[in-house]
């Protein structure tokens, strides 16, 4: 599996901010976090010099590097990054170098740059290519909730992508208690692999609020033979579904006619889609029909099947979803 499968942590769509940088003179800090890709404007400058889709420092006079620091949107376990020099090619960094912490709450600049808190190497000095994303495959396992980027010795950075797996604060979920969005990314869910997602990503659907547009769902392209599309969740953690809510928002010639959901437990480890074809799936959901452009909520239409670690979302032929949330109860030790 590609570490660019799992959820970026660090995108502004999430949440993440870059909440400090020792110098941002030609492009502000806070372009790094972008989730749109960068772009170039051939003839766009400013009274600084020309414009540029990133984060970019002045030219360094003297010994050292540059730095910024970033508050991950969601924290977790990191699997890689992408350090994106797009456009950047006679002013991107020589190399790079990834430090993480975990603090949780709100931790100021002040503390974060306090000698006593404690940074791990993330990423060793690396190489960078101008123009170019730099891939690193990340060995972590614990969780983190703040980066910090060095670059040598200046230059520009365009895009910061960290890929992993959420981790939420679970105790403060099960002192809560209640129902939650066990399929929620901000709960630890994931769409692990889906049949299609030509023209929406499959991990639109568990994004968290309402969708913005037909861009910000999962829509498949037209399927032309038998058969139909769907997509595999991994729960943020085992549970109860009891409320299923179905979203087209937007999607109007081009929902599904209908969808079913099915669930099974499983380790979580299991990430292979033969392995997850072949799993114990139970329909929860049977085949319901869809309206466009709607929010769809099922409750007593739920079929008690127990506890689940993930669910099978199948959309009847093809088309567009922009959100599934799964209502229940976290499981007693959350398997």
């Amino acid at each position: 599996m590609d570490f660019t499968d799992y959820i970026d942590l660090a995108t502004e769509r999430l949440g993440g901010r870059v909440l400090a940088a020792n110098d941002d003179f030609f492009a502000p800090k806070e372009n790094l976090l972008k989730a749109a890709a960068p772009v170039w404007i051939t003839d766009k400058y400013t009274d600084l010099g020309k414009w540029m889709d990133g984060w970019e420092t002045r030219r360094r006079r003297t010994p050292g590097y540059d730095w910024c620091i970033v508050k991950l949107g969601l924290p977790g376990v990191v699997h890689g990054v992408i350090v994106d020099t797009a456009h950047f090619k006679g002013n991107y960094p020589e190399s790079c170098e990834l430090e993480s912490c975990a603090l949780d709450g709100e931790p100021s600049v002040e503390q974060l740059e306090n000698p006593s808190t404690k940074w791990s190497t993330l990423l060793p000095k690396s190489s960078l290519a101008g123009d170019s994303q730099n891939r690193f495959p990340i060995s972590s396992s614990g969780r983190i909730t703040h980066l910090r980027l060095k670059i040598y010795p200046d230059g520009g950075v365009a895009r910061l992508r960290v890929h992993g797996e959420v981790i939420p604060d679970w105790p403060a979920l099960e002192r809560a208690g209640g129902e939650i969005d066990l399929a929620a990314i901000e709960n630890g869910g994931w769409v692990i692999v889906s049949s299609d997602m030509f023209f929406g990503s499959r991990n639109n659907l568990i994004q968290p609020g309402r969708s913005t547009g037909m861009h910000d769902g999962w829509e498949t392209r037209r399927r032309r033979g038998p058969g139909h599309d769907w997509c595999v969740i991994r729960l943020g953690a085992a549970g109860t579904i009891r409320r299923v809510e179905v979203d087209t928002s937007y999607f109007k010639g081009n929902f599904p006619d209908s969808c079913s959901l099915e669930v099974c437990s499983a380790a979580r480890e299991v990430t292979e889609p033969d392995a997850l074809a072949a799993l114990p799936w139970k329909e929860i959901l049977p085949n319901s029909k869809l309206k466009a452009d709607s929010l769809h909520i099922y409750e007593k239409e739920i079929l008690d099947v127990g506890e689940a670690t993930h669910a099978r979302f199948h959309i009847y032929p093809d088309g567009g979803v922009t959100r599934l949330r799964l209502f229940g109860r976290l499981a007693k030790g959350r398997a």
